[in-house]
């Protein structure tokens, strides 16, 4: 790394989306609302995981887990990004890192609960004699420890570099959050290493556990053109359409996001990207699920009819 001249930087000001008044206030109304859906949303869905028993199985644990992280991803963003819209957004070098470190690990962790999803969907479709064999309660487990565990451990790499360089310019982050790429911009010296490692360790993440859950889904297409019965493949369709839906809405904002070049053009357009899976993604989850899939439509309903009674 070159040698550079000056104080580091130990504040940082968040740009947010725009300076105009009246856009910042009706950004604020439907940020607040999406992120309110998403809260409410995403926790219905565990309570109602959690209580009904008709959903105790792994398709709505892992379903359960997914709803947990969506709350925590958004929350890491969401209200700093409110408050930018009323007042000078600013914060420590440390609460970037920290904000950058939990954002990567939630995200990574979301992207291997969505194919672990996948992999359940494909044991339930292709071989259902032994779904209660592949899918056990140890297995579940296993699979969210493990989305959790690489998760925590491939957001460190981000974090620790990015703690270690110098800011000695400006202190202006383009973005409503402490982002990777807008942020190692602001850095004094050379960020080739960093821009390398952000591209290729969630570069490998997100095209592996989205190729994953491609084969996952190549597999239960060739298996429902199979099925004679046109009842059958209608309700197998209906269990997979919810996750492939979110799953293509995550994936699409994600890797467009971190695969794409770095310029001062694309970060603007990252910060597009980010709205997108930070506020819009996360809220919408529980509403595809409960739209599109008959379980919890029922446990919905009974819930309605248990709390109004």
């Amino acid at each position: 790394m070159a040698a550079w001249n000056g104080t580091s930087m130990t504040v940082f000001i968040l740009i947010g989306i725009t300076d105009l008044p009246w856009l910042q206030k009706l950004l604020f109304i439907l940020v607040l609302f999406f992120y309110i859906l998403d809260v409410l949303g995403n926790l219905l869905i565990v309570c109602l995981v959690i209580r009904d028993v008709s959903l105790h199985s792994p398709m709505y644990f892992l379903l359960a887990n997914l709803s947990f992280v969506d709350i925590c991803f958004s929350s890491i963003t969401v209200p700093k990004m409110m408050v930018g819209f009323f007042m000078e957004n600013t914060i420590t070098l440390q609460g970037c890192v920290a904000q950058m470190y939990f954002f990567h690990f939630l995200g990574c962790t979301e992207g291997i609960l969505l194919a672990s999803m996948g992999y359940d969907r494909y044991v339930a479709i292709c071989h259902p004699l032994r779904y209660s064999t592949l899918m056990r309660k140890t297995v579940c487990i296993q699979l969210v420890l493990t989305s959790w565990i690489i998760g925590l451990t491939t957001s460190l790499v981000h974090a620790i570099m990015t703690s270690y360089l110098p800011f000695c310019s400006s202190n202006k982050v383009k973005h409503f959050f402490c982002d990777v790429k807008p942020v190692i911009k602001l850095a004094c010296v050379d960020i080739h290493l960093n821009e390398i490692l952000l591209t290729h360790v969630l570069g490998f993440l997100s095209t592996s556990t989205f190729s994953l859950t491609t084969i996952s889904y190549f597999y239960i297409i060739l298996k429902l053109m199979k099925l004679r019965s046109s009842q059958g493949r209608s309700k197998a369709f209906s269990t997979c359409s919810s996750h492939l839906t979110v799953v293509i809405l995550f994936y699409g904002t994600a890797m467009s996001t971190y695969l794409g070049p770095s310029s001062e053009n694309s970060i603007e357009k990252d910060k597009i990207a980010a709205v997108l899976f930070t506020v819009i993604t996360p809220a919408m989850n529980p509403v595809i699920y409960a739209l599109r899939n008959q379980e919890v439509k029922k446990s919905v309903k009974k819930f309605i009819k248990r709390e109004h009674f």
